[in-house]
Order: C-alpha cells, then sequence, then structure tokens
C-alpha cells in the first residue's frame, strides 16, 4: 500500500491539533486506531468489532471506567 493514511479524529477533541485524542483510519477493508500523541502505536481491528465497541459506548457499557 502507497497511499497516505487518512487518520481521522473526533469533532469533540476540538481543532487544537495539540490535544490528544483517538484517531481512525479505514485502510484494506480494516480499521486502524491510534492515539494522536503516541502515533506509532496502531491498534487494527475488523469494522464488525468497532461497530461492537461503538455500540458498547453508546449504551453507557464503560462509564464504569471513567
Amino acid at each position: 500500500m502507497t497511499d497516505a493514511i487518512k487518520w481521522q479524529k473526533s469533532s469533540f477533541s476540538g481543532a487544537d491539533d495539540n490535544q490528544s485524542c483517538i484517531e481512525l483510519a479505514p485502510v484494506d477493508g480494516s480499521i486502524r486506531v491510534r492515539e494522536s500523541d503516541e502515533p506509532e502505536i496502531v491498534v487494527t481491528t475488523s469494522v464488525t468489532k468497532l461497530r461492537a465497541f461503538i455500540l458498547g459506548v453508546k449504551a453507557g457499557e464503560f462509564d464504569h471506567l471513567i
């Protein structure tokens, strides 16, 4: 793959590029996830698994962690 990865962050992170946030990028049918302050560490997951995680977040399943 020679195309540059186009990372996307949430609009909730604000416009300031110095803010730490989670970034996502679609790559070859999978989703890559990284923290903006540690961009060298990348986790790869499937669309299905990410969808399940997001639905869990929206349902409050992880509220006890914050």
